[in-house]
């Protein structure tokens, strides 16, 4: 098993596969983009097979595909067909942007793609091309409802809360994500923008979140166990009719790395055993130089061994990660 000195056990990959984008969020890079990695620096489709093929074997039970956009990588359907076989078979999901997914989701499910989640934080045309700098609205909504009709569920809806920006559509996008049979989350903003910008006054927290809701809708805890999932999960009530459930992550205010399950593959082959180690090991160079699949193995054990207690954004000497969340992998 993949086993830290703290207990805790990795069972979830999440593997990026590119770090391009066809959106330049606000919170996440700028507006003219980034210095992207070359071909030659990315891992191969074979590559990413061997290593997870390697971590499965380990106990890995659950691989997320990201980015960047992970949809702008070509022969994704391939790769997710090839994962698909693997033994035991890994649960295998996708966060996207959304743009592409009217094209791609019915063969990413035909493939072996089990669900998505897709980033989407207004409904409104005007603040979205404010915060991501395209005119792609409908182009994500068409993605959404494509994953949907391709059976890619629970569809999860991913938004992030700017203060000033979006925050006062938390009630609205709830409703409307519900409506449409689509789960949505909100996440709070990390400190992950290559800008280096973040600002914890200006974040949106979790407690702030749950109250935007609640002025709004009624609210009651989930009963199911959480786990080691990221988000806190609350079932969604108006006027006594319930609605669905509705997602709150707090990744900065309330922390969840006592029970973390997750390390990270970047898409040029580095395990991060946390998403804001400061620290990579990295696997692209043995597995270029013809080490063997133990190699691999006690690579990724010993990336695993040394994670942190906690991220440490709260200590006085927190530094933000010098990778951007793009080339981290989310």
């Amino acid at each position: 098993m993949l086993s830290d000195r703290y207990g805790r056990v990795a069972t979830s990959l999440r593997v990026s596969l590119t770090d391009r984008c066809n959106l330049r969020c606000t919170y996440c890079m700028p507006a003219e983009g980034l210095d992207w990695l070359a071909k030659p620096h990315l891992l191969t489709d074979d590559e990413v097979v061997r290593v997870v093929t390697v971590a499965v074997g380990l106990g890995v039970r659950d691989v997320r595909l990201t980015g960047g956009e992970p949809l702008l990588r070509r022969g994704i359907v391939g790769l997710v067909e090839r994962l698909s076989t693997l033994t035991p078979r890994p649960a295998l999901s996708l966060t996207s942007n959304g743009i592409g997914l009217e094209r791609l989701a019915g063969p990413l499910a035909a493939a072996g793609l089990d669900r998505v989640n897709v980033s989407l934080d207004t409904l409104d045309p005007a603040r979205f091309r404010a915060i991501t700098h395209r005119d792609r609205l409908d182009d994500v909504l068409s993605g959404l409802a494509s994953a949907a009709a391709a059976g890619l569920a629970p569809v999860k809806v991913n938004a992030v809360l700017l203060r000033g920006v979006n925050d006062d559509e938390a009630a609205s996008l709830t409703r409307w994500a519900l409506g449409a049979g689509y789960e949505p989350r909100f996440i709070e903003q990390m400190p992950l923008d290559a800008q280096h910008a973040w600002d914890r006054a200006q974040m949106v927290t979790a407690e702030e979140i749950l109250g935007l809701l609640r002025a709004e809708l009624d609210l009651e805890p989930d009963p199911a166990h959480r786990g080691s999932a990221p988000a806190e999960r609350w079932q969604v009530y108006e006027n006594g009719r319930l609605l669905g459930p509705v997602g709150v992550v707090g990744s900065v205010t309330r922390p969840f790395c006592g029970a973390c399950d997750r390390i990270r593959l970047t898409a040029d082959g580095q395990i991060r055993n946390c998403l804001f180690s400061r620290g990579e090991v990295d696997l692209r160079g043995p597995l270029r130089s013809g080490c063997d699949d133990a190699a691999l193995a006690a690579l990724l054990r010993g990336a695993t061994q040394a994670k942190l207690a906690g991220h440490g954004i709260d200590e006085p000497g927190f530094l933000q990660p010098p990778r951007p969340m793009s080339a981290i992998g989310g």
